[in-house]
């Protein structure tokens, strides 16, 4: 479906990108998981047209995505929920839906996909006529999700869905990204919350400072050494009778 082959994006005189090469396959959930600064948010944005590669190829089904505006891309069926959530503060929750259709001219389709939000999302039913601005940070979450969904996307791209979330609303947005995922729609999922994103992954990507450094499925990625120490905080058991004494362990 989506082929990315030896991205190279810079910031100015710096690669922040380094001949990138990966795939989403129709149907997938695929994670990008990696420490602050690993380029996975820029790699996403790339994807979605707002920063330009400097070399490189981005296809969907063959067709060259890099290049295009990003009304081309979105109408093409790639969509992004950006970092922050990004929502119009001033605008209803009807209205910052409407957004989310603007390229859609058919007015049942629009009606459809508004169903479907707020058959996801029944608390955004509820305050449709709601200022953005006044929702919880779970709640503006779920809008910017829904803006996405009315753009009829079929490969959806979250960037860091869970930040600055209570737990409860964690494990909710992560249901729904898997809810839409069993609904025919294709997933690439940025997340720090590593353990979360790999425990829904068909497969996934570890980007450190612009380069992927290891792929497999979600649960390979779970159970390597490697990963378990650097993005999960487990650190390989060691056997207790070792331990200091008076330590943690």
């Amino acid at each position: 479906m989506l082929t990315v082959s030896d991205l190279v994006v810079a910031y100015g005189k710096i690669d922040a990108l380094h001949g990138l090469n990966f795939e989403v396959n129709d149907g997938e959930i695929v994670a990008l998981i990696g420490a602050n600064g690993a380029g996975k948010s820029t790699t996403l944005r790339t994807i979605s047209g707002l920063m330009r590669p400097r070399a490189g190829r981005i296809s969907l089904d063959g067709m060259q995505l890099q290049g295009k505006g990003t009304h081309q891309i979105a109408a093409a069926g790639v969509v992004q929920v950006p970092e922050g959530r990004r929502i119009f503060p001033e605008l209803t929750v009807r209205e910052n839906l409407d957004m989310g259709a603007f390229l859609c001219r058919d007015k049942s389709a629009v009606n459809e996909s508004l169903d479907r939000v707020f058959e996801l999302f029944p608390v955004l039913g509820d305050r449709r006529q709601q200022s953005g601005g006044t929702l919880s940070g779970g709640e503006q979450q779920m809008l910017a999700i829904g803006r996405a969904l009315m753009a009829q996307p079929r490969l959806l791209m979250l960037d860091e869905p869970s930040m600055g979330l209570a737990p409860v609303i964690v494990q909710r947005i992560f249901d729904t990204i898997t809810a839409l995922n069993s609904q025919g729609i294709t997933i690439l999922l940025v997340e720090q919350n590593a353990n979360q994103a790999l425990a829904i992954a068909n497969r996934a990507y570890v980007l450190e400072t612009g380069r992927i450094i290891l792929t497999g499925t979600g649960h390979e990625l779970l159970i390597d050494p490697q990963v378990r120490a650097a993005y999960l905080g487990i650190v390989t058991d060691r056997p207790t009778s070792q331990a200091p004494a008076g330590s943690d362990g």
